[in-house]
């Protein structure tokens, strides 16, 4: 799941159910004049994916509310860390909002050095929500199944491409648990950002990937992607016709998280 930040001692509280977000308020000294001029929410990935999305709705509601503009900026790459720098070295008054996601995490684990401390450099505000994924494939390929895809796959070592949004992404390392868990090998093909993945994927230039629920659901109901199956042990509200990766291999679970937090 994403979490959002903001920088500084604004404490600034949000409740969100799906995609209904409420603000319930701020707490800060100058609690009275604040916001005095618009608010910048800093997103870590490229336009068009699910943080971005949940990002634009939250931006919209929190304008609505408090009568002043809240702005999504999004400054993707290096997986998420050129924004979670960006936000660490804000001014610590409340205007810089950090909307973000596992990858704000996952990512001191997976690089030698990140530009910022995770926990340190940061004040949390709110979880906002939790995203489940899906297992997409364009309608073209031979695979229609989560289960023929690993046999496809054991049969083609190596040469099924994925699509992911980057190197150390969630839909990176999901497809990465698949593989360890399966004992597959398959081809990871990183783009710049989870649309720019999912749009290969609709037009067959790579077979497969996993993307966000919300963002890849609209192509599914159309036709233009086949959902192999959603990265929750539960099947999803939102499409309960697709099973979960776990019917096939045992244990597989993930979701991910976006959460807002001052730069603190």
């Amino acid at each position: 799941m994403a979490a959002c930040n903001t920088r500084h001692k604004t404490f600034f509280p949000l409740r969100a159910t799906g995609l209904v977000l409420l603000a319930w308020g701020v707490n800060s000294v100058h609690a009275d004049a604040y916001p005095s001029k618009p608010v910048t929410i800093v997103v870590a990935q490229a336009p068009g994916g699910g943080n971005d999305a949940v990002a634009r709705v939250l931006a919209a509601r929190l304008s609505t509310v408090y009568g002043q503009q809240f702005i999504v900026e999004n400054r993707p790459g290096a997986g998420g860390n050129i924004g979670s720098a960006f936000v660490a070295r804000a001014p610590k008054d409340g205007y810089t909002i950090f909307m973000t996601s596992s990858s704000h995490t996952i990512n001191p684990s997976l690089y030698k050095r990140v530009p910022y401390e995770p926990v340190k450099d940061f004040a949390p505000i709110a979880m906002v929500a939790n995203v489940t994924f899906v297992l997409v494939a364009n309608p073209n390929f031979s695979a229609k199944t989560t289960g023929q895809l690993i046999e496809r796959a054991k049969q083609q070592p190596g040469k099924i491409n994925y699509a992911s949004a980057g190197n150390g992404t969630l839909n990176h390392l999901l497809a990465e648990m698949l593989k360890s868990a399966t004992r597959v090998e398959m081809m990871h093909v990183p783009y710049k950002g989870s649309a720019a993945a999912l749009t290969d994927v609709i037009a067959g230039q790579v077979p497969v990937g996993f993307n966000s629920l919300t963002a890849a659901l609209p192509f599914i109901k159309s036709g233009q992607l086949r959902a192999l199956g959603v990265s929750s042990q539960q099947r999803s509200a939102l499409a309960p016709d697709i099973p979960p990766v776990a019917d096939t291999v045992q244990g597989f679970d993930a979701t991910a998280w976006y959460g807002c937090r001052f730069s603190g």
